[in-house]
């Protein structure tokens, strides 16, 4: 499988999570717990890469990462 890059990241919406998860005072680890309970097995690690961009952030991710953030994916993807 072949990975595209825009302007050096692998996603849209890295930028967007972190902007996000710091706006509700969430930490990385704090973050990757409440998607661990909603079945998005990640480490504080994976949520590090993502929010750099060097990571991809599958649908049912960002699905996830927006339900627990509170915010719509749209948001998350920068088109809000």
């Amino acid at each position: 499988m072949k990975f595209h890059e825009i302007n050096g990241k692998r996603n849209l919406c890295g930028d967007r999570i972190r902007e996000a998860r710091q706006k509700r005072r969430l930490s990385q680890s704090e973050l990757c717990k409440l998607l661990q309970l909603r079945g998005i097995m990640v480490e504080r690690d994976v949520i590090s890469r993502m929010e750099s961009g060097a990571r991809i952030v599958t649908d049912f991710e960002a699905v996830a990462i927006a339900e627990v953030l509170e915010v719509p994916v749209l948001w998350l993807l920068d088109k809000e």
